[in-house]
């Protein structure tokens, strides 16, 4: 069994903002506080921002060779943007465990509370958001996903995203909120201590997930769907 601190996690930012990358890594930091080693790195080739399908396939290479260029030097990867793009590639293209915010928040969110609403940053992510859900088998879990009536022009304002929070809460019987963009890592306490709930940052589940997986020694199943072409 690999020891908490020789495990090593890189976060791909699939989109190529500094600034993101940036905060992304502060929170992981935060989280890690000198237990494991984390490294944060931004998409070559990719749009500063991931919004469309055309924006997911544009970063689709870079992630990939992201992977290529680090896959010995670290035990695993995670995705660091809540839409989880290219995710089943990358875990069809690597052997090392892949994880993903979006799905890494909405599975441990759906443990914490009988309901859980995504709090996302702007109306054109929502059906994004609810056709993951779908996919993740966690329709029954969520209550709903909800963003501020005006898209967020700065994803770590926490005061942006309260009264979405608040509808999530008292409207649609949210127990537990999930921030919906790796932008808004580092809000989660604030949105928490406020409701009482719990608010759940896609970096943070998805780092316990991985150094989780990393010491037990789970991967990626090669068995059937993520098996890929024959090398």
């Amino acid at each position: 069994m690999k020891k908490t601190k020789d495990i090593r996690i890189l976060i791909i930012n699939p989109n190529s903002s500094k600034e993101m990358t940036n905060d992304i890594q502060r929170a992981a930091e935060t989280y890690a506080d000198g237990e494991f080693t984390v490294r944060t790195v931004s998409t070559p080739g990719a749009p500063e921002f991931i919004d469309y399908y055309i924006d997911a396939a544009l970063a689709a290479p870079g992630m990939m060779q992201i992977i290529r260029d680090n896959y010995h030097e670290y035990d695993a990867f995670i995705v660091a943007c809540h839409c989880d793009p290219n995710l089943d590639l990358l875990k069809e293209f690597c052997d090392k465990p892949v994880i993903g915010i979006g799905e890494a928040s909405m599975k441990m969110a759906s443990m914490l509370g009988h309901k859980f609403s995504v709090i996302s940053t702007g109306s054109h992510s929502i059906a994004n958001k609810e056709m993951l859900i779908h996919k993740y088998g966690l329709d029954s879990s969520a209550a709903s996903v909800r963003a501020p009536e005006i898209d967020a022009a700065s994803y770590n304002s926490a005061d942006l995203f309260m009264s979405a929070a608040q509808a999530a809460i008292e409207k649609d019987a949210a127990e537990v909120l999930v921030l919906g963009c790796a932008g808004m890592a580092g809000i989660d306490k604030q949105i928490q201590e406020k409701f009482h709930v719990p608010v759940l940052d896609g970096i943070i589940c998805a780092l316990m997930m991985a150094v989780g997986m990393v010491k037990a020694g789970y991967t990626t199943s090669k068995y059937r769907q993520y098996s890929g072409p024959e090398k």
